[in-house]
């Protein structure tokens, strides 16, 4: 054990230099608070170990989230994105998402770069071996160098180094993503918290080199032309596309796969770990849908100045040798070399079943927990529990309440809902199916709906406020022209032929007009006269989407404030839920163990009953009519 010396007091220290670390460290920061963040290795800050890319459903709708709040994720991409594209355009705006193919290697050294001219941050590569933990607070961390830094507060954004093991057939790795160091000292000190740890496991395909693939018998894949920025902030981005390409399997590549898959850690029994049930190996696609004769998979670049090339929808565990052959069958792969192998990671993850809504952990005050750390997968899960660590970690010191995003506020609302009120047992993923309220959540409105929220906990600055609001003015404005602008009816129905909607037999007003589905903004503008010139294209996309589903938006509010009057029913964190005889023995120990925030949280717990919820209610003005007395 090396010599421990006294290395400085900070407000908040960020273990982990990940997605969740990042955005973590700098909204502690930029509120003012003096911030530590340690990496294991500098050169994995902001890392993707796995796909090259930012967004997707559900995803994207997180980055803009992000964004809105004052996070870092979205401006990043922003500077390193090589291709852009809107999924979902063919249905409503609701799961419309955002996703962006990025250069790894840009994304973490702007990532790196913005860390180390933050003010109020210090950037330190150290590996973390023990939490300091006296009567049930933190007090801070101890580096496997012996540095002790003091600390207020801890956020733990270890993502999958923790206990981490890598398998490439029957070989097994100590090693963290990407061949990096793992951290295990530091689980065992967790286990002495009695912190409650499980294993999950991720996995990510090979990367192979374009100069061996055979590009002519593949299909190319372009993104959009009219990209949209990531970031509220970008009205317009420049840089260079690079295509993505698209290519299958056969069945030839399914027979050499079924005849090995005795090479696979994840049929071996060696990985114990949980995978993710929506990002399967291709050895685990191949023995579920046997029926199907090919799956696709997509070749994408990692950044303009490298050749390796991502095989999208390959992720898998077998042998190395295997892995050649196998890919040596798909079109366009038959002489192609592999750079880095495949491989399946196993690490160590907490249940956050014991986090609070803040993602403070229930029995450690002043200790945090964010990313895949909290059982989720993914960049932009991380992303999103890491700003909300961050900015919690802040009001603790402060003695301010913690900032909480309910599910019908946000995404990220329905993402740590989830985690700590249902738990997951398996890596969680978010998706716009998750959401109950995701008309009203949509991309699009993100800054509508949570700058004000930044702004006020001192996250968002002036300029970005500044200009969310001039655009709600001009969004106001505009629902004011089109509700009271007629559009003449000579001019009006040779348009309406052309979009394929009836004619009128009056002058109608615009907002009328754009309420029919087949008809756009740009398919009314040479007739619509008095639009202003210049009219922003977010603010139209807002006005339009306002106009069309206007029946639905009000549905959907008339539902969030049955909802709120659920969620305003505080419990107080004294209950005992085991002397309360009416609730159900499954009810009294989930509630005991998860110990809800209101009546809303505890409705949402798996095993606890519309009769318990009933029971906690009656309960509950008991509770406060003996508080009155």
């Amino acid at each position: 054990m090396a010599r421990m010396y006294h290395s400085g007091k900070f407000d908040c220290i960020v273990v982990g230099a990940g997605h969740a670390g990042c955005e973590a460290a700098l909204a502690s920061a930029r509120m003012g608070a003096n911030t530590l963040i340690l990496s294991i290795n500098l050169d994995s800050i902001a890392m993707m170990p796995c796909n090259p890319s930012i967004g997707g459903t559900g995803k994207g709708h997180l980055v803009r989230e992000i964004d809105a709040l004052g996070g870092e994720m979205g401006l990043n991409i922003d500077k390193s994105l090589v291709q852009s594209k809107m999924l979902n355009r063919s249905k409503g705006p609701a799961v419309h998402s955002l996703r962006a193919q990025a250069d790894k290697n840009k994304y973490h050294v702007e990532m790196k770069k913005v860390l180390e001219n933050t003010d109020n941050l210090k950037v330190r590569q150290a590996e973390v071996v023990d939490i300091d933990v006296k009567d049930g607070q933190v007090k801070g961390v101890l580096t496997s160098t012996g540095a002790y830094f003091e600390a207020e507060t801890v956020v733990l954004a270890t993502g999958t180094y923790l206990g981490s093991k890598i398998f490439i057939g029957d070989a097994i790795l100590n090693s963290g993503p990407n061949g990096l160091a793992g951290s295990y000292d530091l689980v065992t000190q967790l286990k002495t918290l009695n912190i409650d740890l499980r294993r999950f496991k991720t996995g990510t395909p090979a990367r192979v080199d374009s100069r061996t693939l055979n590009y002519d018998k593949m299909e190319v894949q372009w993104g959009d032309t009219d990209y949209e920025p990531f970031s509220f902030m970008n009205d317009t981005i420049e840089f260079k596309e690079l295509p993505c390409w698209l290519s299958y399997t056969n069945p030839t590549t399914h027979d050499i796969i079924i005849q090995n898959m005795d090479k696979s850690g994840l049929y071996t029994g060696t990985i114990e770990g949980t995978g993710p049930r929506y990002c399967p190996s291709i050895e685990t696609k191949i023995e579920r849908f046997q029926d199907k004769n090919r799956h696709q998979l997509f070749i994408e670049p990692e950044g303009y100045d490298t050749n390796e090339m991502y095989v999208q929808g390959m992720s898998t565990s077998m042998a190395e040798d295997v892995q050649i052959n196998f890919m040596r069958t798909i079109p366009g792969m038959e002489s192609c070399e592999i750079m880095r192998p495949a491989y399946a990671i196993e690490y160590d993850c907490i249940n956050p079943l014991h986090l609070k809504l803040s993602l403070e952990f229930q029995d450690i005050e002043g200790l945090f927990s964010a990313g895949q750390f909290n059982g989720s997968s993914g960049y932009e899960e991380a992303a999103a529990q890491g700003l909300i660590a961050g900015i919690n970690a802040v009001l603790k010191i402060r003695n301010k309440p913690p900032f909480i995003l309910d599910r019908s506020e946000a995404y990220i609302g329905v993402l740590i809902d989830d985690l700590v009120t249902k738990g997951t047992n398996e890596p969680y993923r978010m998706m716009t199916s998750r959401a109950e309220y995701r008309l009203l959540l949509r991309q699009d409105n993100a800054d509508l709906r949570l700058t004000q929220k930044g702004y006020e906990i001192g996250l968002v600055t002036e300029v970005r406020y500044q200009k969310m609001l001039t655009k709600m003015k001009l969004i106001d404005a505009e629902m004011d022209r089109v509700t009271t602008t007629n559009l003449f009816l000579d001019a009006l129905n040779p348009i309406l032929d052309q979009c394929g909607t009836p004619r009128v037999n009056q002058s109608t007003k615009i907002s009328e007009i754009l309420k029919r589905s087949e008809v756009s903004y740009e398919a009314i503008q040479s007739i619509d006269l008095t639009r202003p010139d210049n009219l922003p294209r977010d603010v139209m996309k807002q006005v339009e989407v306002m106009i069309k589903y206007e029946g639905y938006i009000k549905k959907q509010l008339q539902q969030v404030e049955k909802y709120k009057s659920l969620e305003s029913k505080k419990l107080p964190d004294s209950i005992d839920y085991s002397q309360i005889e009416s609730l159900r023995i499954e009810a009294r120990q989930k509630l005991n163990e998860i110990r809800p925030e209101s009546i809303g949280q505890a409705s949402r717990i798996s095993g606890v009953s519309p009769a318990d919820v009933s029971v906690l209610l009656v309960y509950l003005e008991h509770y406060r009519r003996r508080a009155t007395k």
